[in-house]
């Protein structure tokens, strides 16, 4: 009963920020390529590619590369001084506003972010304020089991998805598609953001798990590995590591998978462009094959 008296004041808590939540941008195109068209993938980048620059930068590069979306992520520290130097999770309604314009005028869309550092009703509360302030449509993330009440609430509340993120094995409890799973089970406003790169670093099979979560991925984070089974494996450009690529564009259009693709470098690299655009490139190539 106490569980449930915190989940209903929450709910009866939720600010008028719900009324922000529209659908700008939502019937924008997505990229050029007839390939991704036909399959119906959302391609983007994930800003982590671009986590050693300012917004402003990312954007710009984003833009060069040639998507329509975007993901964020919370701990983005380096957004730049229009920001009054705050992280993305942490912007006022002025810095909502100034990230909304600088997407829009590179005819960007972010609809999803991902979310690090929320373990209280309240830091729940405030990130689904800001979803909804910026439009998103889901906030990637890995809330603590005893937390999965309550962010099915909210994401309810606030029609704001919740696509559990995996790490690899020994860096959350979610590295294995078993256990996110766990977490959807009862739960209609969760589901699954798969990631390729941490899968393979965890010794897993990706075209067995993409199976595994079958109708509930909402978001892929496309990124490739120099070894499986290495926590520690590079990050590699897509097609170049030992990600078994043809068969997972197999496998995601046999699901008539139509929801978001954020590809993503961790390189760690200043330019991360041209292994983004050859990522890209690849991944539409297969895709027009069959």
């Amino acid at each position: 009963m106490k569980k449930a008296a915190i989940y209903l004041l929450a709910i009866l808590n939720v600010s008028a920020m719900l009324s922000c939540n529209n659908s700008s941008g939502g019937n924008a195109e997505t990229t050029d390529s007839s390939a991704i068209k036909a399959a119906e993938w959302k391609i983007g980048v994930g800003l982590y590619s671009f986590n050693q620059h300012s917004f402003s930068t990312a954007l710009a590069q984003t833009d060069s590369v040639g998507v329509k979306y975007v993901e964020g992520f919370s701990f983005y520290d380096k957004m730049g001084h229009e920001f009054k130097d705050s992280a993305m999770g942490h912007v006022d309604k002025d810095g909502v506003m100034l990230m909304k314009k600088m997407l829009a005028e590179k005819g960007l869309i972010m609809k999803s972010m991902y979310v690090s550092d929320a373990k209280t009703v309240d830091e729940w509360k405030r990130y689904f304020d800001l979803g909804a302030a910026l439009g998103l449509e889901y906030l990637v993330c890995e809330p603590a089991k005893d937390q999965w009440d309550l962010v099915d609430s909210l994401a309810g509340l606030f029609n704001i998805k919740i696509a559990i993120h995996e790490h690899a094995k020994g860096l959350s409890e979610y590295w294995h598609p078993d256990s996110v799973l766990a977490a959807i089970k009862g739960h209609k406003n969760i589901g699954a953001c798969a990631d390729l790169g941490h899968w393979a670093r965890s010794g897993l099979n990706d075209v067995e798990c993409l199976k595994k979560l079958e109708g509930h991925i909402i978001g892929i984070h496309l990124k490739d590995v120099d070894s499986l089974g290495n926590r520690n494996a590079n990050d590699v450009t897509v097609g170049k590591g030992v990600i078994d690529y043809p068969a997972v564009v197999k496998e995601l259009k046999r699901q008539k998978f139509n929801g978001f693709i954020e590809v993503e470098c961790e390189h760690g690299a200043s330019n991360n462009v041209a292994d983004i655009k050859e990522g890209i490139k690849y991944i539409n190539e297969l895709a027009a094959k069959n």
